[in-house]
């Protein structure tokens, strides 16, 4: 089967050197994309060019993005791949610089960013991938599990996704894999089992 993931941090230009970006490396889904090729399935990778790891398996086709824009880009010229499975892993920034600045801001000058909304990539996988398995990702710092849960569940209807993975310190330890019914992952690897066993 032929799966798709996403992986690592979109970019957005602040001017030619600095950019907003979020602290993912990357791993995660690096290491799905290696579990599913592990599993026999074909693995087409879009990972971030600022990202810190990198698939081990030879097996992964590796694209690289950098903004938003070039996700988005990329995501729906993939919809030609006969895609079976997509794991929407990337940490997409939620919003882009306004008016990116030409050349570099000197660093003595006073400076103030007016951001704008990226648009939320995860609501279009269904149009683009109509009959795939589409998994989301939610990674929360404020609240707690319940109200983590419940945002994975309010994914799962805006976006008409199969799935949500939810972890981050307001869901705490482990994964939850919101789906029909929810399960836990207590690591890694139990996430990468439950992902290869539906694919």
């Amino acid at each position: 089967m032929h799966c798709l993931v996403t992986a690592g941090p979109t970019v957005e230009p602040i001017d030619a050197v600095r950019r907003l970006t979020n602290h993912s490396t990357g791993r995660l889904g690096c290491c799905l994309a290696d579990a599913l090729a592990r599993g026999g399935h074909r693995v087409t990778l879009l990972l971030s060019e600022t990202a810190v790891h990198a698939p081990k398996s030879k097996k992964v086709r590796v694209l690289r993005f950098n903004t938003t824009k070039d996700l988005h880009e990329q995501l729906e010229a993939a919809s030609s791949l006969r895609v079976k499975a997509v794991f929407h892993v990337a940490a997409v920034s939620d919003f882009t610089v306004k008016r990116p600045r030409k050349g570099k801001i000197p660093t003595t000058a006073s400076l103030t960013l007016e951001l704008k909304p990226t648009p939320k990539l995860i609501c279009s996988l269904r149009k683009w991938f109509p009959d795939a398995f589409l998994v989301g990702w939610k990674y929360e710092v404020d609240g707690g599990k319940k109200s983590t849960l419940a945002a994975a569940r309010t994914q799962i209807k805006k976006c008409k996704t199969n799935a949500c993975v939810v972890n981050g310190p307001a869901y705490g330890e482990g994964f939850g894999i919101v789906a029909d019914e929810l399960t836990h992952c207590t690591d890694d690897a139990a996430l990468f089992r439950w992902a290869t066993k539906m694919v």
